[in-house]
């Protein structure tokens, strides 16, 4: 089976909120993986290659990696897209069309308190120059406690904004929190998109047998050392996905649905 590293970053910062620091690399930090990622010969391709293998198109060129970031943070523009462009990196960035519209308002006025976010125009300038857009969810929730209509809302409007704004298709999802479910999977296939990037089992690798609507990705934290990290760049230190949704996922999903029903949702971001 062949190894797809798909990195995932949330932040990268010097200075983040509380909520949002365990999911934040440095500035520093970001830079020695781009690195890493050069001397261990990966080859970054965009995410929409992966795609087409996964939907069955022709193999990846050997020791493909794929870049991603969620959310839709300002950094992303003055920090992330530079370096990527120096190094002739291609990379996907999945929006939450909430944040975007909320962008500019007095802090709180959004879903994600207390930082900045990037606004539409600089969207649409990331996207001329390259950078895949996709759909992040409008108020980034957990989808797979939300009811059926309340997941059609979020994920076709958010689908609908973004095309809207950029006046061309958009295919990438990537689901909060990596939270889904079957129906919630259903939904988003439903609502057009193409491919779906998750969670699974915290960090694992995709590969070119992977779901294009259940991804794997590695996500990078604040506390992902450089040894990890170098592992990940090696093929090793994270199982392999496809592999079936284990017991304690489950029951995590169970956990959190049983909380929203009783009116005490669990919150994954502060309000």
């Amino acid at each position: 089976m062949s190894v797809v590293p798909v990195f995932l970053y949330h932040a990268v910062s010097d200075d983040s909120p509380s909520w949002l620091a365990p999911f934040t690399v440095t500035p520093r930090t970001f830079m020695e993986h781009l690195n890493l990622i050069a001397d261990s010969g990966l080859r970054v391709v965009p995410l929409r290659q992966l795609v087409t293998r996964l939907l069955g198109g022709p193999p990846l060129p050997p020791r493909a990696a794929v870049l991603t970031f969620d959310d839709g943070y300002a950094d992303f523009a003055t920090t992330v897209a530079p370096e990527l462009a120096a190094r002739g990196l291609p990379s996907t960035l999945y929006v939450t069309t909430g944040a975007l519209d909320a962008a500019g308002r007095p802090s709180g006025g959004g879903p994600f308190p207390s930082v900045a976010t990037l606004d539409w125009a600089r969207v649409k300038e990331l996207d001329s120059a390259g950078v895949e857009i996709g759909g992040h969810s409008v108020t980034h929730p957990q989808l797979d406690t939300l009811p059926r209509a309340s997941v059609r809302e979020e994920v076709s409007g958010c689908k609908e904004r973004i095309e809207d704004a950029l006046g061309h298709q958009v295919d990438a999802f990537a689901y909060p929190h990596g939270y889904s479910s079957r129906g919630v999977r259903a939904v988003v296939r439903e609502a057009g998109w193409v491919s779906a990037a998750a969670i699974r089992a915290d960090s694992a690798f995709s590969s070119e047998t992977d779901e294009p609507l259940w991804f794997a990705r590695l996500m990078v934290r604040a506390d992902t050392d450089r040894n990890r990290f170098a592992h990940w760049t090696g093929g090793e230190g994270a199982p392999v996905a496809p592999f079936a949704e284990g017991l304690r996922t489950r029951g995590w999903r169970a956990y959190r649905r049983a909380r929203a029903m009783s009116g005490l949702p669990y919150r994954a971001i502060p309000a």
